[in-house]
């Protein structure tokens, strides 16, 4: 047998890592299957939901995936995220259920302090609003534990009382793969497939997999506005403040969200293969330098899920 070379070792190595991370995802998708009478899987179009869709694909098979696509849509996403969610769900002949917080509005269920305030934390009523409407007991969620330290609380099973709260106190025991997914009359679970994956394994999957992402996941010119150490992006929705400068820079995101809280970074990266090298030596998480509402505190991040909050 010819030996390898470093690089050839290397790549099987890494082949094993994300082999050994989808195998599990599928096996957790299989499981909610066999487990929950009225599943859904939150997708966004974004990188982390993207991936997850990819394992169901690979677990169920295209026009098989046995459980309805929900996204809870603020009303302020950047198009090309919600085009290409729309695109995606249709090649998989998936069902998309869409709903959305200006709807939570209009029934007065969802009150803004000002018109300028993110509606990013107001995702939880509407979303919770749409788990009584289809009694959905469980919801697949792309989140990580490496994203920020309140979600590094969550089981991958995660429990929520019949509020749809969550008790980070109170969780479940989860030992190995013995998920305990017993439910009362209006508990739900909130399940996370990728929450042992981290961002490098998701950009290493999105380049092993030749995955598709939103261009705004790429190096491209937009213009910004330095603040408070981020770049925020001048929209409608985000115009520039008294002062400050109007720049145009070659930026990507990292990840995507509400237009009102989501910021790029300066990037050069094209390819996935480039972002894998940048977030090779990141040393800041990605909500930490991209989210204005991350921008607080944990114990904030824990108070919204706490409330439903993804």
């Amino acid at each position: 047998m010819n030996a390898r070379t470093e690089p050839q070792l290397l790549q099987a190595l890494n082949n094993h890592h994300l082999d050994a991370l989808e195998e599990e995802t599928i096996f957790i998708l299989r499981e909610v299957a066999a487990a929950f009478e009225r599943p859904t899987l939150l997708f966004s179009g974004g990188k982390d939901s993207l991936v997850m869709l990819k394992c169901a694909e690979k677990a169920f098979g295209v026009g098989r995936i046995p459980y309805p696509l929900l996204m809870i849509d603020t009303g302020h996403n950047f198009q090309e995220v919600t085009d290409f969610r729309d695109q995606r769900a249709a090649e998989l002949q998936a069902k998309l259920i869409v709903r959305s917080v200006e709807d939570s509005m209009a029934r007065g269920t969802v009150r803004l302090a000002h018109e300028g305030e993110s509606r990013n934390v107001h995702q939880s009523v509407t979303l919770l609003e749409a788990i009584d409407e289809f009694q959905f007991d469980a919801l697949i969620g792309g989140a990580r534990r490496d994203e920020e330290k309140a979600r590094a609380k969550e089981r991958i099973f995660s429990h929520r009382d019949s509020f749809g709260q969550w008790q980070p106190k109170s969780q479940r025991p989860e030992l190995w793969t013995a998920f305990n997914t017993k439910l009362q009359p209006g508990e739900h679970f909130r399940v996370f497939p990728i929450s042992n994956w981290t961002e490098l394994d998701v950009w290493q999957y999105i380049e092993r997999e030749q995955i598709a992402l939103p261009s705004i996941y790429y190096t491209h010119p937009r213009q910004v506005v330095e603040r408070k150490g981020l770049l925020v992006p001048v929209t409608a929705l985000t115009p520039p403040r008294d002062g400050e400068v109007v720049v145009t820079k070659d930026v990507r995101f990292r990840t995507v969200g509400d237009i009102t809280c989501t910021c790029p970074v300066e990037s050069l990266a094209a390819t996935a293969a480039d972002v894998v090298m940048e977030t090779l030596v990141v040393d800041v998480s990605e909500r930490g330098a991209t989210r204005m509402d991350d921008k607080t505190s944990e114990a904030s991040m824990e108070k919204r899920k706490k409330e439903g909050y993804f």
